[in-house]
C-alpha cells in the first residue's frame, strides 16, 4: 500500500470505532481485528502503520470526533508528514478542503476531563493516562524467582517497584514464549501487582477475590498463599470465569471458581459469610486509569455511567464486606481515578459501618489518597488505580 492509501484505510477503520463508540458496541481492538481479517491482502508491515495511525487518532482526539477523517485531519495538524499525505491519489484521502474542520484535541470529553481535574489529576497526569503503556509480567513465585526469570528470558528487561514485575517494551509477544506456557510467568501491571500486595494475603488463609474475571488477581493472591489454605474466585459473567481455571492449571494455582447470578450473590455466598480472612473486591468501573490500552474507552463513558457504576461498586462492597470475619480485611480496587468511584466510595462505607477502619500496609509505590492509595501513570509508570485495606473490627 502507498502511505496515502493507509491513511485512507485508517480513515475507514476510525470511521468503524467511532460508529461503535456511540453506539457501545465492539472495542476497536475488536473491531481492527475484524477489519483485517476481511481483508487478508493487507500486509503485515501495512496492518502495523495502519494501526499506528488510527490509535494516534484516538489518542489525540478529546471528543466523540463526528468522522474518521476528521479523527485524520486532527493527527495531520500536528503532523505535516500526514497532512501531505491527503493528496488525491488513487485509494488515498481526498485533499484537505479550505476551512474543513480537524476534530477537537483534548485528553477527554469536557465534562470527564473535569471530573478528573476535581479528583485531583492536572493536564500533564491525564494526558499521561493516554501514553503507550508498556508490557509488565509477574514472576510466578510458585516456579521461580523474578531474578531467575529474568536470566532466562530472551530479551532486557527492567524491574519495576512492585517485587516480582519485568517490565517489557509494549507489543511484545510474551505469551508466545516457552517460559509462559510452563506458568513461570503471568502478564500483569505492575499497578495491578502492587493493589494485591495491599490485601497482605498469607499462606494458610481463607481468601476469596469475589470480582475475579479472568482470574488475574486470582493468581497472584494464589501465589502469594503458597497455594495454602482456601481460595475461591468468583463473578458474574461466565466468559470471563471460565477462562481461570486453565490459567491455574498452567500457574501450578489451586482455586476454586463459583459463578454467581447477579442478584443473589451473597445468598450464594451463604457458606462464606463472616469467614473470610481477607476479600479482594475489584470492582467494575469507568476504567479511566486503563486509557493508555483502551484509549477509545474514554468515548463511552458519560455522567450516568459513572452513576451507574458507583451504584454497582457500592453493592459488591456491601456483599464483599458480608463475607469478612471480625479482625480481617478487605481490599477495594478501582482502576479509576475519579474520586467517585474510589476516595468518596470507600469514605461513604467507612461512614456507614463504624466498625470498620482503614489499615494499608506499606507499599512499594504510590501515595495516600483519601483514606487509600493512588497510582498513576505518570507518578509511577503504572495504570491508574485506588484502592484501600480495611478492617472489621473485633467485637
Amino acid at each position: 500500500m502507498t502511505p496515502s492509501a493507509r491513511v485512507q484505510a485508517a480513515i475507514d477503520l476510525l470511521d468503524a470505532v467511532i460508529a461503535a463508540a456511540k453506539a457501545q458496541g465492539a472495542s476497536a481492538d475488536r473491531i481492527a481485528a475484524d477489519w483485517f481479517r476481511s481483508r487478508r491482502f493487507v500486509g503485515s508491515k501495512d496492518r502495523r502503520a495502519i494501526r499506528e495511525l488510527v490509535w494516534s487518532a484516538i489518542r489525540v482526539c478529546g471528543e466523540v470526533p463526528e468522522s474518521g477523517r476528521a479523527a485524520m485531519l486532527r493527527v495531520a495538524v500536528a503532523d505535516p508528514g500526514i497532512a501531505a499525505l491527503f493528496d488525491g491519489s488513487t485509494y488515498g484521502p481526498a485533499p484537505i478542503r479550505a476551512g474543513e474542520v480537524a476534530a477537537e484535541g483534548g485528553n477527554a470529553p469536557a465534562w470527564l476531563s473535569e471530573r478528573l481535574r476535581q479528583s485531583g489529576l492536572g493536564e500533564d497526569e491525564q494526558a499521561a493516562l493516554l501514553g503507550r503503556a508498556p508490557l509488565d509480567i509477574r514472576a510466578n513465585t510458585l516456579r521461580i524467582t523474578r531474578d531467575e526469570l529474568r536470566l532466562r528470558l530472551p530479551v532486557e528487561l527492567e524491574v519495576t517497584a512492585a517485587p516480582d514485575a519485568l517490565r517489557l517494551p509494549s507489543g511484545t509477544a510474551a505469551e508466545s514464549w516457552p517460559e509462559f506456557q510452563e506458568g513461570l510467568f503471568e502478564v500483569q501491571d505492575s499497578g495491578s501487582q502492587i493493589a494485591c500486595m495491599a490485601l497482605d494475603v498469607k499462606p494458610g488463609e481463607a481468601v476469596v477475590d469475589l470480582c475475579a474475571g479472568g482470574g488475574g488477581k486470582t493468581l497472584s493472591l494464589g501465589a502469594a498463599m503458597a497455594n495454602t489454605g482456601e481460595l475461591l474466585a468468583c463473578d458474574i459473567d461466565r466468559a470471563r470465569l471460565s477462562r481461570l481455571p486453565d490459567r491455574a492449571a498452567r500457574a501450578g494455582v489451586l482455586a476454586q471458581t463459583r459463578l454467581l447470578n447477579p442478584g443473589k450473590e451473597a445468598e450464594m455466598l451463604a457458606d462464606w459469610a463472616g469467614r473470610a480472612d481477607a476479600v479482594m473486591v475489584d470492582a467494575p468501573c469507568s476504567g479511566t486509569g486503563t486509557w493508555r490500552r483502551n484509549p477509545e474507552a474514554r468515548w463511552r463513558l458519560d455522567p450516568r455511567s459513572i452513576e451507574r457504576y458507583c451504584t454497582m461498586q457500592a453493592n459488591v462492597l456491601e456483599i464483599g464486606a458480608g463475607l469478612v470475619r471480625p479482625g480481617g480485611r478487605l481490599t477495594y480496587v478501582v482502576c479509576s481515578l475519579i474520586d467517585a468511584e474510589g476516595r468518596d466510595r470507600i469514605e461513604a462505607f467507612l461512614a456507614a459501618h463504624p466498625d470498620w477502619s482503614v489499615a494499608m500496609p506499606p507499599l512499594p509505590a504510590g501515595r495516600p489518597h483519601g483514606k487509600g492509595w493512588r497510582l498513576t501513570p505518570l507518578g509511577d509508570g503504572t495504570d491508574g488505580f485506588f484502592f484501600a485495606t480495611i478492617v472489621r473490627r473485633v467485637n
